[in-house]
């Protein structure tokens, strides 16, 4: 895709624009049309509930690295390091 074929969706103002729009980080994209632009929401909630249901991504046993029982997700990395 060269930039005049890209389309993007900004996600501070909900619109599509191309290349020369907002700033990279507030924008979805590039996609190779407005109307998969337009689409860019859904997409992304389709990604995200595959990826919650993806057994690979929800087993239980991989938040308990110290063994525990519990989660040590949101834990620091400095957290895990005691003397």
């Amino acid at each position: 895709m060269t930039h005049d074929t890209e389309w993007y969706y900004n996600l501070v103002t909900g619109q599509v624009e191309q290349y020369e729009g907002g700033r990279a980080e507030d924008r979805l994209g590039p996609y190779r049309s407005r109307e998969e632009a337009q689409q860019a929401l859904e997409h992304a909630q389709l990604r995200n509930e595959q990826w919650e249901n993806d057994p690979r991504f929800n087993d239980p046993d991989e938040d308990d690295a110290d063994g525990d029982g519990e989660s040590d997700w949101g834990t620091s990395a400095f957290d895990t390091f005691k003397p």
